[in-house]
């Protein structure tokens, strides 16, 4: 019933600005606008407006866009009024349209809404209307674009696609049910495996792209730890390209996490440098290295940063008992430029040097296989990880009912079985078969005015 009703919000984002925008959505907005704006107007072009208060009092001037349904983003009827993008104004100008609006039903729309409202109407699947708030979000050139792809459906074309050939098998499966002495003779004579693993193949790619775009952007939490003077702030200066931290030989200098957004290859990494750890009596440096604890926790990849000059400084069961099972320990060696020869590197242990550029190009090529990143296999869209997911578990019920196939004693109703969950879990990226909660989180976290 709430969708029935129009809903207004400023869709510019919050602070000053050349223009500012508010927009409205709703049924037959025809006479709201006539009621607001004194004239009527045509769909499609844009009108020189003054916008005034209740009491005749001009607000601001600008223009007025209105768009019929179902021609518009939401596809309801759409009114967008522009004017002077200053925080006074807008605000002004939004009690307005509520007070005149009340008469209507006109209402503050709610995080996300105008997209969820495209969602309900057609004009988009879920899976493109996630990539409306990913191409708000994005960080890089990269993830632009990839969002850019899942908005303009190149994801969900890819999934429909399997959805449609899953489809087609489970209709040839489920018409033989009903005839019992066939089904042995199905598999062979509807070539049935061959089917199955056409479709498993295709799924495979769509999976391997969706990884990549998922890393693109999730990026990676990556957390420098060690103990005092190993040279945490001068690596993460070092990854940054700038001076965001202060770099001393005095013990105690980071007393608080410093964090950084690099991007490389596109795919974005969160850097955080760590108060060092050690034991101490300082107040404040204590609440430092707490906080550090804290940040190793939630790491997807500790660097366990280490004086090369000094060897091992045994931090390693500490940090091992803080940072989670699911994130990976990557020990590294700085001040390798004071060594003769450098050791030379392993898998998991590494010799660099933060001030002389030594080893920084093999530790980050490390940082992007850890978070799953193909050089030269950019993905063509966007993904996130209830996306992956989803396209994992459909994967397993496909190798399920490939099994079931391959029985002596072969029972179809379990195939196709095994296909109708493949597929519903398909039906949950694009929106055909998702829930009214997972509706709720996703658009939950949009902005307010998209």
């Amino acid at each position: 019933m709430q969708h029935k009703y129009p809903i207004v919000a400023i869709a510019t984002a919050p602070g000053r600005g050349g223009i500012g925008i508010i927009r409205i959505s709703g049924p037959l907005l025809g006479p709201l606008a006539f009621a607001l704006l004194g004239q009527h107007l045509t769909a499609r072009h844009a009108h020189y407006c003054v916008f005034r208060d209740s009491d005749g009092i001009a607000i601001d001037q600008g223009i007025a866009l209105y768009f019929s349904a179902p021609h518009s983003y939401t596809g309801e009827d759409v009114l967008e009024l522009q004017g002077h993008g200053g925080p006074a104004v807008m605000q002004t100008l939004l009690k307005q349209c509520l007070a005149i609006g009340s008469a209507f039903g006109l209402r503050m729309a709610s995080p996300g809404e105008f997209t969820l409202r495209a969602f309900l109407n057609d004009k988009i699947d879920l899976a493109q209307a996630e990539a409306v708030a990913d191409l708000i979000d994005a960080s890089s050139e990269a993830a632009a674009r990839a969002a850019m792809s899942s908005f303009s459906g190149a994801f969900s074309k890819e999934v429909n696609a399997i959805s449609d050939s899953i489809v087609q098998l489970r209709i040839m499966v489920e018409s033989t049910l009903d005839f019992p002495e066939e089904e042995i003779e199905f598999l062979e004579k509807y070539q049935a495996r061959e089917k199955l693993r056409a479709i498993q193949n295709q799924l495979k790619h769509v999976l391997t792209q969706s990884r990549q775009g998922m890393v693109l952007r999730e990026g990676l939490h990556v957390v420098l730890a060690g103990e005092p003077n190993v040279g945490k702030s001068s690596l993460l200066n070092a990854l940054a390209g700038e001076d965001l931290a202060i770099v001393t030989d005095i013990a105690g200098t980071t007393r608080d996490k410093v964090s950084q957004i690099i991007h490389l290859q596109g795919v974005p990494l969160t850097i955080v440098d760590t108060a060092g750890l050690r034991d101490t009596t300082d107040k404040i440096e204590s609440m430092g290295i707490e906080r550090s604890w804290s940040e190793i926790s939630k790491a997807d990849v500790v660097i366990n940063l280490k004086d090369a000059a000094l060897g091992d400084q045994f931090l390693d069961e500490k940090i091992a008992q803080h940072r989670s099972p699911k994130s990976t320990l990557l020990t590294v060696f700085n001040k390798a430029d004071l060594l003769n020869p450098v050791p030379e590197s392993t898998d998991h242990h590494l010799y660099i040097s933060a001030k002389t550029g030594y080893g920084l190009e093999e530790l980050t090529a490390k940082l992007l296989d850890l978070a799953g990143w193909k050089p030269g296999q950019e993905s063509p869209w966007l993904a996130r990880q209830r996306h992956v997911d989803a396209l994992e578990a459909a994967s397993n019920h496909l190798t399920n009912a490939s099994f079931h196939a391959d029985q002596d004693d072969r029972v179809l109703d379990l195939f196709a079985e095994e296909l109708r969950l493949a597929h519903d879990l398909l039906g949950s990226i694009t929106g055909h078969m998702t829930p009214d909660d997972l509706l709720g989180e996703i658009f939950s976290r949009f902005c307010i005015g998209k």
